[in-house]
């Protein structure tokens, strides 16, 4: 293939641009914030799968007060009515009376023990609503953390949105300016291997980093000024310059 000195120089600028292009594509997927983001997205599950056990078990502790409640006032209620039962004389058979006593006193024992166990219902609902108060604090801590990172990724990204925008409206620019052939060659070998054309500066090809043994920069010192030349090492493009060292 022919091109002349100066569009195979171009290519080097090309290569350059694309290089950019590459590493701003890289940096919209590797942002720090995307691995922070997807840490504290984690953490906000776990918490908020902790806010819901917290949530149901105060659901449950709830509900479970509520019904010591009306037990006790269920016992109460029958005791007071016992009470007014006794109090009001009406019951003159002992044997009857005894056992109004008798179950007076049982009312009572009752009502001591469902006290005793709504204090203990009580007491753990409070503490259920302690943990559920701080897991939601928890959740609310990393949610502002997301949104935080969140709105650090979205301007980190419009910033490297312009910038790629901008290196590939020079790319289309520069490639434009090149013959068809050379430019699909250059991109079909970039396809391969990342790199499409290196410059030879000091014996050694840019592209591959090796240096070309004197046979090989013989062949090249002596090609035509327009000939594109292909690496014998890692087969870029491989464009002279003044460094070249031939």
């Amino acid at each position: 293939m022919k091109a002349d000195q100066t569009a195979q120089t171009a290519l080097l600028d090309l290569q350059a641009q694309d290089a950019l292009i590459a590493q701003l594509q890289h940096r919209k997927k590797t942002l720090p914030e995307i691995a922070q983001i997807a840490e504290l997205e984690v953490k906000f599950k776990q918490l908020d799968g902790q806010r819901i056990e917290h949530d149901t078990a105060v659901s449950d502790l709830s509900r479970a007060q509520k019904k010591a409640d009306a037990e006790v006032e269920q016992v109460k209620t029958r005791r007071t009515r016992d009470e007014e039962r006794l109090n009001s004389g009406a019951i003159s058979n002992p044997k009857d009376l005894a056992s109004l006593q008798h179950e007076l006193v049982a009312l009572e024992r009752r009502i001591g023990t469902l006290e005793d166990e709504e204090l203990e219902v009580m007491q753990k609902l409070e503490e259920a609503q302690a943990r559920l108060r701080n897991a939601e604090g928890d959740l609310e801590v990393v949610r502002g953390e997301l949104d935080r990172k969140k709105a650090d990724r979205d301007a980190a990204l419009t910033a490297i949105e312009q910038q790629l925008a901008g290196a590939e409206e020079e790319r289309t620019s520069s490639a434009a300016a090149l013959p068809a052939d050379l430019i699909a060659l250059y991109d079909k070998i970039r396809s391969q291997y990342g790199v499409g054309a290196a410059a030879l500066r000091a014996r050694r090809c840019e592209g591959c980093r090796l240096e070309l043994n004197g046979a090989d920069l013989r062949e090249i010192a002596s090609a035509p000024e327009d000939e594109v030349l292909r690496c014998p090492e890692c087969s870029r493009i491989l464009v002279r310059t003044p460094e070249s060292g031939l």
